[in-house]
Parts: structure tokens; C-alpha cells; sequence
């Protein structure tokens, strides 16, 4: 996750900043940057837990690119290292052999002193870090791998809306996405208050955008869906108590709740989404949020299943293509820690 590689001290007086500071290498089609676009080179690395990661994971799953780029999962726990592979048997991812994330940044960078973060594509062959700029990496995914989409793949990145589209994901990811972070480490209460007034104010203006429109740019999904449905995703589990932004729930805004259940049950969305990796994740890394890391068992998240209605707009998801398949049998979200499921310890 961004800017978070402790389990303590992201709490400080006055307002939360985040390090934004990523390697900003890309892989592109051309390969220009020393990084060409390959099937089976790159493996991409993150944790369900993460919203950053998650929408890494939703975008690769929409464009069919999972016999391009491998997925390797990390927990949802990390310490002050790194994320760490201990899901996997012998705790070692199973392609890069790498123990923690930390290995492939330090075998390109041995001196690199900034945060471990999530997601990460890594160079296979030589099992070094190529990028962990979250933002980029995934619409590099729509624009540079483009020989490798699945037939029937959204174009989730159409150059005719990107100029608007670009200043929606901002406002997204400065108000709503960091916006809740902002809330959750604010060290006084001024800079809580500032916060909590800027996330709302944002949430408004998209269910504004939202109450005419199926998708925030029109009638089929995009990157600004995917950008905003990880932090929708969060936001009762987590967000809501754990990080104070308590003026409402999801569940109880009528047209940002729908939007996220129609999101949800669209192939890709829910199907990704690890509720008890979630939870373990923040209520257990914020150790200064949450000192006891006592996981809450709620809320059940049976909800997200039921009728959304949203249809009645118009559109459809995936415009003139179609959803993806079914998940790859090794990176299925099991099935108690989807909707409705409640146990996690």
C-alpha cells in the first residue's frame, strides 16, 4: 500500500502527506525505456488487501491479461521490511523465489530506502523491481498491451474522454482515495476536520455526477470506475470506523451504494474483492489507529449482492464487448471471504 511499509507511525501531528515518490520506469510496446512489453516476462505482485493493488488486479482480469502477466499474492500483513509471500507453501513466491517484496527492490536498487509498495511489476528473469507507479502501471496496461487483450476487452482508457477523465481520477485520487487516508492519520482534529469535510464533499459531487449517469464517464465502465470502486469497496468494512469517516456508510447513500453493487457483481469487480484480507490488513498493520489489531467480525457483507437497479440508466458495462471469463483456478478470492462471508481468523 502506498506509503506504508510499518506497522506504526503514520500518524503524525497535522496533516497526512503521502511519499509518492514511485520508480517511474514503464513497459511499454515500443520498448523504449528498456522495458519491452513481453508475455511471461513481467510478474505482477500484490496484496488483495490493497485498494492500489486491487485495481491493478481488477484492470489486468478486464483486459484478459492473465497468460501475459503472472499475479503473485502477497498477504495482507506486512511488517516494517515489506509484504511478505506467506501465503504461498514455504512462504516464497513460487516464480520469483523472493521471500519479501523487498528482494526485488533491493536486488535493483541496493541501497532503495523508500516504502515497499504494492502493486509491483517485476522483471522475471531477473527478478528485479521494474515499477511500482500504480497509477501509470495501469494505464500502461490498457494502452501498451494492447496485442495481448482478450477479444472483447473494455477499452478502459479511450483517448476521446481522457482529457475529462484525467481530471475526474485526480479529484478522485486526491479527495476520495487518499481522501479517507487523510481522515485516518490525522494527528489533531483540525486536520481531521478538514479532512472529513474535503472526502464528503467529494462523495456528494460524485453522487451528483452519478444520480444521471450508470458510470462516472458515461454509459460503459473505465479506469475511473475501477479507481473508485476499491475505495467504495473499503469503505463500511473499514474506512467508516477505522479511518472515522463516519457521516454516513456506503450502504446509506442511495446512488454511490448502488454504483458500487452494480460494480460489484460485474465480472471483475467482486470477484476480486477479499473482505477478510481487508479487514485483517488495516485493523491489524495500524497498530497506532488500532493497538489492540482486534479484527471486528462485521459488517456482513451480504448486501452487496442485492438488486441495484441501475440498469435503468442505460448502458452496459462492457459497451460492444464482453466480460471476462471466469478467474484462473489459482487466483479465485475464496469463497467465505466474498460477499457474505464472515470468518476470517
Amino acid at each position: 500500500m502506498a506509503d506504508e511499509n510499518s506497522g506504526s507511525g503514520y500518524v503524525t501531528s497535522g496533516d497526512f502527506r503521502r511519499d509518492t515518490n514511485y520508480i517511474p520506469d514503464r513497459v511499454t510496446a515500443d520498448g523504449s525505456g528498456g522495458w519491452p512489453v513481453e508475455a511471461g516476462r513481467y510478474r505482477l505482485v500484490v496484496a488483495r488487501a490493497c485498494p492500489w493493488a486491487n485495481r491493478a488486479v481488477i484492470v489486468r482480469r478486464l483486459l484478459g491479461l492473465e497468460d501475459a502477466i503472472s499475479l503473485g499474492l502477497c498477504g495482507p500483513t506486512h511488517d516494517e521490511r515489506s509484504w511478505t509471500f506467506d501465503l504461498d507453501p514455504g512462504g516464497r513466491d513460487p516464480v520469483l523465489g523472493h521471500e519479501r517484496l523487498q528482494e526485488a527492490f533491493l536486488a535493483r536498487f541496493p541501497d532503495y530506502d523508500r516504502g515497499i509498495t504494492v502493486p509491483a511489476l517485476v522483471d522475471v528473469p531477473t527478478r528485479q523491481v521494474v515499477t511500482n507507479d500504480f497509477m501509470q502501471m495501469t494505464l500502461d496496461l490498457s494502452t501498451e498491451w494492447t496485442r495481448f487483450h482478450r477479444d472483447g476487452a473494455p477499452d478502459l482508457y479511450p483517448e476521446r474522454l481522457r482529457e475529462e477523465m484525467d481530471e475526474v481520477m485526480q479529484r478522485v485520487y486526491t479527495e476520495v482515495n487518499n481522501g479517507v487516508y487523510r481522515c485516518g492519520f490525522a494527528g489533531d482534529q483540525a486536520a481531521y476536520d478538514a479532512a472529513h469535510e474535503r472526502l464528503w464533499t467529494a462523495l456528494d459531487w460524485l453522487s451528483d455526477r452519478l444520480a444521471g449517469q450508470r458510470y462516472l464517464m458515461g454509459d460503459t465502465i473505465t479506469e475511473a470506475d475501477v479507481r473508485l470502486f476499491t475505495t467504495l469497496a473499503r469503505f463500511d468494512p473499514v474506512y467508516h470506523g477505522h479511518f472515522k469517516c463516519n457521516r454516513q456508510k456506503l450502504s446509506e447513500l442511495p446512488v454511490l451504494w448502488a454504483y458500487a453493487r452494480d460494480l460489484f457483481q460485474t465480472p471483475g469487480f467482486g470477484d476480486t474483492t477479499d473482505f477478510p484480507q481487508i479487514k485483517e490488513h488495516y485493523y491489524v498493520v495500524h497498530a497506532d489507529i488500532n493497538p489492540t489489531q482486534v479484527i471486528p467480525l462485521g459488517p456482513d457483507t451480504a448486501n452487496w449482492l442485492t438488486p441495484h437497479g441501475r440498469e435503468e440508466l442505460g448502458g452496459s458495462p462492457f459497451g460492444d464487448g464482453t466480460p471476462p471469463g471466469p478467474p484462473p483456478e489459482g487466483e479465485r478470492v475464496p469463497a467465505d471471504h466474498g460477499p457474505g462471508g464472515l470468518g476470517h481468523r
